[in-house]
C-alpha cells in the first residue's frame, strides 16, 4: 500500500537512503531535511507489518517543474514493482498539481526510461535547483545522470 509519510516514517526512510548512500548508489539525506520535507514522500508499506518498504519523494520546484527524489526499495524487496508503483504515484501526483514537467538526478537511468524520461544536459535545469547541490557532498562534482520527464 502507498501512503503519504508520516512522523512515524522518518526514521525508517532515514535508514533506508542511508543504507543506500553508504553504497554510494543515491545520496543519503540528513535526518532534520527528512523531517522538513515530511510532506514530499509517500511511503510503500507492508500492511501487515506495517513496515515500511520503500519510499519516494516528490518535491516541487517551480510552477511547472517538480523533481522525483529519494526513491529507494528495501534490497530484500526489490524486484517486486515496488520502486515502480512509487514512480507512477509520484507521477500521478505531478500531474494532480499540473505539473508540465518531472526531473531526476539518478544513478539508474536505465529504470527511468521505461517511465519516459530521457538524459538531459545538467546545465538545462533551472538555477533554482542548485541550492541544493550547493550542499551536497559531491558538489562540484556530480556525476549523477539528469533526466526529464514532459507530463502529457
Amino acid at each position: 500500500m502507498i501512503r503519504k509519510a508520516k512522523i512515524d516514517d522518518i526514521k525508517a526512510i532515514h535508514r533506508l537512503l542511508n543504507e543506500y548512500g553508504k553504497k554510494g548508489e543515491l545520496l543519503s539525506r540528513p535526518l532534520s531535511e527528512l523531517y522538513d520535507h515530511l510532506r514530499d514522500f509517500s511511503v510503500y508499506v507492508d500492511n501487515q507489518e506495517n513496515k515500511v518498504l520503500g519510499c519516494c519523494a516528490l518535491q516541487f520546484c517551480w510552477e511547472d517543474l517538480a523533481e522525483i527524489r529519494s526513491l529507494a526499495v528495501q534490497p530484500e524487496h526489490t524486484g517486486k514493482n515496488i520502486g515502480s508503483t512509487l514512480t507512477e504515484a509520484a507521477l500521478s501526483e505531478a500531474k494532480s498539481y499540473n505539473m508540465k514537467k518531472v526531473f531526476t538526478l539518478t544513478y539508474q537511468p536505465e529504470f527511468f526510461k521505461k517511465y519516459g524520461f530521457v538524459e538531459i544536459e545538467r546545465s538545462k535545469l533551472p538555477l533554482k535547483i542548485w541550492g541544493d547541490c550547493l550542499l551536497c557532498i559531491k558538489f562540484p562534482d556530480c556525476d549523477e545522470i539528469a533526466m526529464m520527464k514532459d507530463i502529457d
